[in-house]
């Protein structure tokens, strides 16, 4: 039985399932396995991550008079959580189709990883990093947020182990920018937020590679190590000519938590900046939706059910509503299967609800066989999704399959 239990419980013969954090919050590259040295527990208790899944019919179960949650009982607070999330949906401002967006979705992303790429190999060398360069890029990125967010995101989230560190500073700063839209940011601060986006991980420029992409557990040491780079993206930043205040402090407070928890510095509450905070969600998302050396990506779907059930400590709430209604429950480019049996893409969000996407339908996954594709509008009909599915499982490219 999976159960859902407070770290302070955790001890020694638990056959931990799945820990509840973001991938960085701790040095485990393994989702599952028997918690049996008394190092690694220790680990576990300190490295600020609140809770975790154990499998008690594989190990020890919780003492006496412990609380714990069961995998129903967890799932029943996540989809509450969600629900409240997409209670109240704003009107979305007109835009062009996701269709019509991508191709120059698809210029922008190649041109920004290219620059990216320059900027942090420079900041590598010790210069100190162009913010223009950083504000028209992020210039760029708005005007195809405003056109279609679902474009730009949706090119985001496809990158490599091996160009994941730049893919991923433009995909906090796209992600940014459409949660900064979503509360009504514009302007000069706008830009600055996405500035902020691009320059976050600048720090990790100064992390060894055979510690940055080691495949494997982490050493104390080298989580150490890691764990250092906001204050050492911070560093390089102050030496940048016209950095801004928000570029700073995303970078260096961008892995801090609600419960004070994160780091480098364990503040908390008001003393976390409205900014940090959309960072810090924006970076998580990106993280784990993302294939690493050590890990595979989660779906998008998936990935906002995680974060929903870590959330409360880790993230502002207010943020993390918002959040959800930027990206959507079912992203565009998310491949879900619907009542009716048939596998799809989600393609653009509705006015009516999160959960009620368009969807391309291409699959049955009765008749195990390609069908006509057809837009499906979920606001209209019978049918409705059921799960999300994994595009890899299935054998399916949806990049090829449709640009996305």
């Amino acid at each position: 039985m999976l159960k859902k239990i407070n770290v302070d419980d955790a001890r020694l013969g638990m056959y931990i399932h799945e820990i509840c954090g973001s991938w960085m919050d701790h040095p485990f590259w393994k989702k599952s396995f028997k918690l049996t040295a008394a190092g690694d527990l220790k680990t576990l208790k300190a490295c600020g991550i609140r809770e975790l899944w154990i499998d008690t019919g594989r190990g020890l179960d919780v003492e006496s008079g412990a609380a714990g949650l069961s995998q129903e009982e967890e799932l029943q607070k996540v989809e509450s959580a969600l629900q409240q999330a997409v209670s109240s949906r704003p009107e979305l401002e007109p835009r062009v189709s996701l269709q019509e967006e991508v191709e120059r979705a698809r210029k922008i992303h190649a041109r920004a990883k290219q620059e990216v790429i320059s900027m942090f190999q420079e900041a590598r060398m010790g210069k100190a990093l162009q913010m223009e360069q950083a504000a028209d890029l992020a210039d760029e990125i708005n005007q195809s947020i405003a056109r279609n967010a679902g474009a730009l995101l949706s090119l985001a989230r496809l990158k490599n182990k091996d160009d994941y560190t730049y893919l991923h500073s433009v995909a906090v700063c796209a992600l940014m920018i459409a949660l900064g839209r979503q509360f009504g940011i514009e302007g000069d601060t706008l830009r600055e937020l996405g500035v902020a986006g691009l320059l976050h991980d600048v720090g990790k420029m100064m992390i060894p590679d055979e510690v940055l992409n080691k495949p494997g557990r982490l050493t104390d040491q080298e989580f150490d190590i890691v764990k250092d780079h906001p204050l050492r993206g911070w560093e390089m930043l102050k030496m940048s000519p016209g950095v801004t205040d928000t570029a700073l402090d995303v970078c260096r407070h961008h892995h801090e938590r609600i419960d004070g928890k994160g780091y480098p510095d364990r503040i908390s509450g008001e003393a976390l900046t409205f900014f940090a905070r959309m960072g810090a969600v924006c970076d998580v998302y990106d993280a784990i939706t993302s294939d690493r050396c050590y890990k595979k990506g989660w779906t998008p779907g998936e990935s906002i059910r995680k974060m929903v059930e870590w959330k409360d400590g880790h993230f502002d709430d207010r943020v993390f509503q918002a959040f959800v209604k930027t990206v959507g429950i079912y992203p565009a480019g998310s491949l879900v299967r619907l009542r009716s049996g048939r596998l799809g893409v989600v393609i653009d969000q509705t006015e009516k609800s999160l959960l009620t996407p368009l969807v391309k339908v291409f699959f049955s996954s009765k008749a195990q066989a390609h069908i006509a594709h057809e837009v499906v509008d979920l606001t209209k009909g019978n049918d409705s999704i059921v799960n999300v599915e994994d595009p890899v499982e299935w054998g399916f490219d949806l990049n090829q399959m449709f640009g996305l």
